[in-house]
């Protein structure tokens, strides 16, 4: 047979231009195996990538986790300090409802010196240990007097109801104790009622 197909055997096969395939981007000639080799190809599935990847996730997490830690903890020491402050308020509440019963075993302890019972009379006695287990009791919970008499004056301790004028102690100098002040830890109860002394000029 001389012709196959309409086409010689003793030519090159003409090219169907009618049927052919576009000709494609340069990268689409290259095999799967080609474009896995490729160089962004090799640094995305490099393990070193992926492990810096993992790092900086990990940190963060581990970022998170502390700010979330430290919040919980200052929320924590928040409401502790709130409890403890109301139950330092309701303690000073009870113990300044006290107050007015040991200013009246001290006037009875001071007018008994005066009327001349003794010392060591029973009466006098019981009040006295009766004043002592309240003193006590008070100073556990962290009840303190505050000192007076021959102490500068202070206006954030003491309140002054008289001035006396004189030049036996140094201006300012507390001359007596009216009333005893009280503090609860750092906490002012009551400021002590006292006379001051002023240096005349």
């Amino acid at each position: 047979m001389a012709k196959a197909n309409g086409k010689s055997h003793g030519k090159p096969a003409e090219l169907d231009l009618e049927h052919e395939l576009p000709a494609g981007d340069g990268d689409e000639g290259q095999s799967g195996a080609d474009r896995g080799n490729s160089p962004a190809a090799a640094e995305a599935l490099s393990p070193e990538t992926e492990l810096q990847r993992l790092k900086a996730e990990r940190d963060t997490l581990v970022d998170r986790l502390a700010r979330a830690q430290a919040e919980f903890e200052n929320a924590r020491r928040r409401a502790s300090k709130e409890q403890q402050d109301f139950r330092d308020y309701a303690t000073a509440d009870a113990i300044k409802a006290l107050l007015p019963a040991l200013d009246s075993f001290e006037r009875a302890l001071h007018t008994s010196s005066e009327r001349g019972i003794s010392e060591g009379g029973d009466f006098r006695s019981g009040v006295e240990l009766i004043y002592k287990q309240l003193q006590d009791a008070l100073a556990k919970l962290g009840v303190r007097p505050i000192p007076a008499k021959g102490e500068p004056f202070d206006p954030h301790y003491h309140e002054a109801v008289e001035l006396v004028e004189t030049t036996d102690v140094p201006d300012h100098e507390i001359l007596e104790e009216l009333q005893r002040g009280y503090k609860f830890k750092d906490r002012l109860l009551r400021p002590a009622m006292v006379k001051v002394a002023k240096n005349p000029g």
